[in-house]
Formats: C-alpha cells, sequence, structure tokens
C-alpha cells in the first residue's frame, strides 16, 4: 500500500517526521517497505497483512497513525445536492446472486462533463501510482485509495433496458474488458450485466461496452460487496488482477459501502459537473453490526505481562474505533475491523498500540503445565515406528489427477468429488486413497536417481457418500508404500499396533480390490475393528509410473486405530514361576492362515498362555496329501500363583489340539 505524506496530511495534523513515522508503524503491525519521493511528495510503501483490509485506504492508515499518536483524524464531510429526478424512474437493479454480491448499491448522476481532473487529484493519485484517465474514473479511484472501497462508473447510456442485473456468468461467455482483451467467463464468476450482456466481471474490472469516454454525459455509480472467495477464484483465472480485486480479496467495509459512493459522487459533482438523481438503489440496506466482545483486564495482564491502565486500555480500543460504554468491559467492533472477533483479538490490538517494545523482555508470564493430546502422542508413535522402520515420510496434495485417482482406491467405489476449478494444474479430484499418491512420490524417486523410496504418510482422504448431497467423509488416514516383502510390512504393522497398546492380535481376511494383484490384498482387522488394507500393488498400476515391481501398500483408518489404542502404559504382573514350552506340529489346509491358528490357541489356553510363536511351515504332499501343510509353533504356558505341572500342561495342550481339530481340522502330528 503506496501512502502519501501530502494526502495523509488532509486528515490529521503530521507532527512527526516521515522517518519517525514509519518506524512507529512497522513496530505496530503495518511493516515499512521504502520510501521514495515523487514531486516532491514522500510516498511510504507499507505492506498490510491479509487481514488487514481496513488500511489499504488512506483514512484507514490515518486512523492507526491517530491511535498511535492520540491525534485527531479529520474525516471529509459530505454535503449531497440531489437536484436530479427520482432514481426509480431512470435505472433498476436486479441482484439475481446474493451469494457472490451480498449488497449492490446504484446511484445516478446526469450531466456531467468529462475532462481532465484538477491537478490536486492528478497529483495525488499519480503519487501512488495510479494512472490518470478523466474525472470522473480518476474520482472513482481516488474514493477507492481513499477508503479503500473499489468504485465504478458506467455510462448510462450504453446501458441497455436502463437495468443492471447481477448474475452469474454463462458459460464460455466472453467480455472485453477496459484493458481492451477479451476474456472468457465460467459460471463460477459474477458479472454486472444490463439487460443484453456482461457489462463488468464483479470486483475485478469493468468492461469495455461501457467505458466512461470523453461523449458520456450520463452515470451509473456502482458500489458494491463482492465476497472474498469469489472474487480471488476469479481474478486467478482469468490472470487479470486490479487494485479492486486485492481490497475485495481482503473484504470491504459494509457499512463504508453508501459513504464511498456518496463521497465519489461529491467529488465527480465538483469536477465534473451534473446533477445527482435522488435516492439510492440498495439491495441490502440492512447491516449486522459485529458482535461485542468482553475484555477482561486481568486477561491482558496474564497474556501481555504487564499491567495497563484501563484509561488506556479503553482509549486505544476507542480510538480503534470500538463502541464501548465507559467502565465496561465491553466492546463492539467497528464496521471495518472484520478480524475482532475474539478477547485475544483485542489483547493484540492493545499490545500493538501500547507498543511491543514497551514491554520487558523479562516480563513474568505464567506459564501452565500441558499435556499433549492423545492424537498428538499416537501421530509420534507412528511417525516414530515408521521411521525406524526405514520409512520416509512424505506430504503429497489431496488433490490429484483423475487418472491418478482412479489407479487404486480400497475404501470405495463410488465415484470421486471434484472441485469447480483445478487447484493444480490437471488436478480437480479430491483423494480417495493416499496410495496413489505415494507411489506417485515413489516413482519420482524412482526416475530422478533410481532411488527405492520407501515412503510413509498421514493425512486426510475425502470418501464420497451414497448421497450427492451429502458432504464426503474426511477420513485420518495412514497409508505406506514399500519395496520390502509382504510379511515384513505386516510385520511393520503388527509392530505400530504393538507400539500404540492395540491388545488385539492382528487378523487378516483375504478379498479383491482394484490395483492390487489377484489374491494379494487382505482386509486388516484389529479384534472386530476394521482398521485397513494391504497388499501388493497390481504391476498393470506401476507400468502406469515405470516402477519396478514389486510394491507392497497399505492404508489405515487412523481414528479406529485410535479406538483399539490404549496409549497410556498399563502395568502387567509377570509370573515368578516357571513357563512350560510345548513344540505342535500341525498338518493343516492350504488356505488356514497363521492368524487363525493363533487365534484357536490363544482363545482355547486363555489365561495361562504366556506365548504363542510360528516356528516354520513345511510342505511334502506325498506324505501329507494335496493342499496340505505343515505349520510348527512353540507354546508357552505359565502361571500366576504357582508352578504348573506336567499333567496341567498336558491338558491345556489337549485343549488346544481339540480346539484346532474342531475349529480348522488340524492334525497333530506325533
Amino acid at each position: 500500500m503506496l501512502v502519501s505524506w501530502n494526502w495523509l496530511s488532509r486528515y490529521l495534523d503530521l507532527p512527526m517526521s516521515h522517518e519517525e513515522l514509519a518506524l512507529r508503524l512497522s513496530l505496530s503491525g503495518l511493516n515499512h517497505e521504502e520510501t521514495t519521493t515523487v514531486d516532491g511528495d514522500v510516498v511510504i510503501d507499507l505492506e498490510v497483512t491479509s487481514n488487514r483490509g481496513d488500511c489499504l485506504g488512506h483514512l484507514g492508515v490515518a486512523r492507526e497513525i491517530g491511535v498511535l499518536y492520540d491525534l485527531s483524524v479529520k474525516t471529509p464531510e459530505i454535503e449531497l445536492s440531489e437536484a436530479g429526478p427520482k432514481i426509480e424512474s431512470l435505472l433498476s437493479v436486479e441482484n439475481r446472486y446474493s451469494e457472490a454480491c451480498p449488497r449492490y448499491t446504484a446511484r445516478v448522476i446526469q450531466g456531467v462533463k468529462v475532462g481532465p481532473s484538477p491537478e490536486w487529484m492528478a497529483t495525488a493519485l499519480k503519487a501512488v501510482g495510479i494512472g490518470v484517465v478523466n474525472n470522473v474514473v480518476d474520482a472513482t479511484n481516488y474514493v477507492m485509495m481513499e477508503c479503500g472501497q473499489p468504485l465504478h462508473a458506467f455510462d448510462y447510456g450504453k446501458i441497455a433496458d436502463k437495468k443492471v442485473v447481477v448474475r452469474q456468468a454463462a458459460k464460455k461467455e466472453t467480455i472485453e474488458a477496459i484493458d481492451h482483451r477479451n476474456y472468457e467467463l465460467d459460471e463460477a464468476m459474477c458479472v454486472i450485466a444490463d439487460a443484453k450482456e456482461a457489462q463488468a466481471v464483479a470486483g475485478v474490472m469493468g468492461g469495455a461496452v461501457s467505458e466512461v469516454d470523453d461523449t458520456t454525459t450520463n452515470l451509473v455509480i456502482e458500489a458494491a460487496i463482492f465476497t472474498p472467495l469469489m472474487v480471488r477464484r476469479a481474478a486467478r483465472k482469468l490472470k487479470l488482477q486490479s487494485p479492486s480485486s486485492y481490497r475485495f480479496e481482503r473484504r470491504v467495509d459494509p457499512v463504508g459501502v453508501d459513504w464511498a459512493s456518496r463521497r465519489v459522487c461529491q467529488l465527480i459533482l465538483e469536477t465534473a459537473g451534473g446533477k445527482l438523481a435522488e435516492g439510492v438503489i440498495d439491495t441490502a440496506p440492512e447491516i449486522t453490526p459485529n458482535s461485542p466482545v468482553t475484555l477482561r483486564l486481568s486477561q491482558v495482564e496474564r497474556v501481555l505481562g504487564i499491567k495497563i491502565d484501563r484509561e488506556e486500555v479503553e482509549r486505544i480500543l476507542v480510538k480503534l474505533g470500538c463502541d464501548h460504554e465507559s467502565g465496561s468491559d465491553t466492546y463492539v467492533p467497528p464496521s471495518w475491523r472484520h478480524d475482532l472477533g475474539r478477547e485475544a483479538d483485542l489483547i493484540e490490538e492493545v499490545a500493538r498500540i501500547h507498543g511491543y517494545e514497551n514491554i520487558p523482555e523479562d516480563a513474568p508470564i505464567p506459564v501452565a503445565p500441558s499435556s499433549k493430546r492423545d492424537f498428538d502422542v499416537a501421530m509420534e508413535r507412528i511417525r516414530s515406528v515408521m521411521t525406524s522402520a526405514g520409512f520416509s515420510e512424505a506430504m503429497t496434495p489431496s488433490v490429484v489427477t483423475n487418472k491418478l485417482d482412479e489407479s487404486l482406491s480400497p475404501w470405495t467405489e463410488l465415484a470421486a468429488l471434484k472441485t469447480e476449478t483445478a487447484m493444480l494444474k490437471g488436478a480437480r479430484t479430491l483423494r480417495r486413497s493416499l496410495i496413489p499418491s505415494l507411489l506417485e512420490g515413489r516413482a519420482n524417486n524412482w526416475a530422478s536417481a533410481s532411488i527405492h523410496a520407501d515412503l510413509f504418510e498421514i493425512a486426510h482422504i475425502y470418501l464420497p457418500q451414497q448421497s450427492n448431497e451429502a458432504l464426503p467423509s474426511e477420513q485420518y488416514s495412514l497409508a505406506m508404500v514399500s519395496g520390502c516383502d509382504y510379511l515384513e510390512m505386516k510385520g511393520a504393522i503388527e509392530t505400530l499396533c504393538q507400539r500404540m497398546g492395540i491388545a488385539d492380535a492382528v487378523q487378516v481376511k483375504a478379498i479383491q480390490r482394484h490395483g492390487f494383484a489377484k489374491g494379494a490384498v487382505v482386509e486388516v482387522s484389529c479384534g472386530t475393528r476394521m482398521v485397513g488394507y494391504l497388499g501388493i500393488v497390481d504391476p498393470k498400476v506401476l507400468k502406469l509410473w515405470k516402477l519396478p515391481a514389486p510394491v507392497v501398500a497399505a492404508e489405515f483408518s487412523l481414528p479406529t486405530l485410535l479406538e483399539a489404542a490404549s496409549l497410556v502404559p498399563q502395568q502387567q504382573s509377570v509370573s515368578m514361576f516357571p513357563s512350560v514350552e510345548r513344540d505342535l506340529n500341525f498338518v493343516v489346509a492350504e488356505s488356514v492362515r497363521w492368524s487363525e491358528l493363533e487365534r484357536v490357541v490363544r482363545a482355547a489356553v486363555g489365561e495361562e498362555l504366556a506365548g504363542v510363536r510360528y516356528c516354520e511351515t513345511y510342505r511334502d504332499p506325498a506324505k501329507d496329501g494335496k493342499d496340505r501343510k505343515r505349520v510348527l509353533m512353540s507354546v508357552s504356558l505359565q502361571l500366576h500363583d504357582g508352578t504348573l505341572s506336567g499333567e496341567q500342561a498336558d491338558q491345556l495342550i489337549g485343549q488346544v489340539i481339540g480346539a484346532c481339530k474342531q475349529e480348522l481340522a488340524a492334525e497333530l502330528l506325533s
């Protein structure tokens, strides 16, 4: 924001030097970029943060200076003579797109004479880098740089049927802007149109068709509010940034809209003559005031570490524009300060105006001990396990290409949701799984440096619902890809579950999922909870990225894992009595998994089981038959209140043998 010293002097006396002012503004939050001289006028370049749209005009900066130096700000007084006919007889306005334009106002001036601007106005605009056009356009730019409210003047004679329509742009609708370049619009944009065609891209730039020129005699003065998101999207899509879009993106003062409209009419009448029509067309004259905020002095001292008198706190906030009753702790922020909505915001205002440099470095700020959330503890453990297993953490975009998303999606077969505009080049799809993004990351590493990157990521995925109107399920997921063996990945998952304090054993169930190799993907469960998927990626999918096979991938629902987790270590008694180990060699069907055997053994023994360990698998079709295998396991038994006798051990082992035979048709080899 370029600020003219001479321009500021119209609103308040400036007893300080420009060097002192620049430093003081920097200390209060308006960083000083540089100071230059333009035709003898000192121009200060200030960096205005995105939440301070109120400082994108000289009056806003003047208010800041007035608070910092306790000076009175002289806001221009507006006196208008409405000598023309009633505006309703000259113009009508229809707002069909209130979501993008919450408020639209219009005034009409007849009989103007377009010509050069007065020297004082032209000099002021040149000082802040605004080109001089004519007395009408220059008046709109002057008021914008004065108060931060963008305005636009239409040639009234070029508006079809004398009707202004605020509407969505039609698909592939085109407009020639005042820069005399043609732009293709889309339905997400808002336009200001007449009865026939678009006259301006709302909040961005006016159209050449209704541009004010030397032949213009009648004007329509627009002052409106356009929503920041709509303006930002349109400006980026069209690659058409302007001082107006810059200010609308940072929000304008809803109450100041009418002041700016009257102010520009005043300047046009003074510099171009004419008669102002009686009245104003306003589509939303009722303005909801900001909500009151309670500020406790005790909180000011607690947060800042110093005590500031109530009188000084009241002076600062009232000078900033807050409504306040003396002695009360409640303040109503002014309409131009949309960023003041909490007690902490008011404390920050008091601190920056009082001066951060006035807060001693050793100010006693009380610090209360706090504990980490369960979620943070869990994330730390997950990252510790994954990095210890040789994985590197990745960060990938939430919006992906359709081709990437469709390559693999274990959670759902419903079509992915898409954004209206591409967030990245060619990427409009909200991802349904993290795995494709990690595969792409692994491929990029392989292509650039032949690195076999084992990656994991913790992020959101977006699962569509059956109903088209329902919002997507935003699931926090953990995904990993690796070139290791399937069993190594399963071991890393089991270690992760142990570190998370999940008591239930990891169980797997064979399923089929698109993107995984046939017969090489399982559904992973902890007890009765289905937590995710693990499998070998289909070689056809790997060819998309020219990745060498094999690649194992897994993805888990973090909320489900947290439900099963026990993050606080639990005390467990350790038996002082010796354990008894027995080796069992079962012949089972090829389809029986180790997890099923382990489950049956644990259920058959109960509390006396100290552990069960897999030893090996052996196949001998000649002796055991086709599709049969031998599984050797070691079962450890132990009591907590005495020594386990041989007879008791035999009885427990008998239970194991009986259960395995009954449930899994397992035969014990002697």
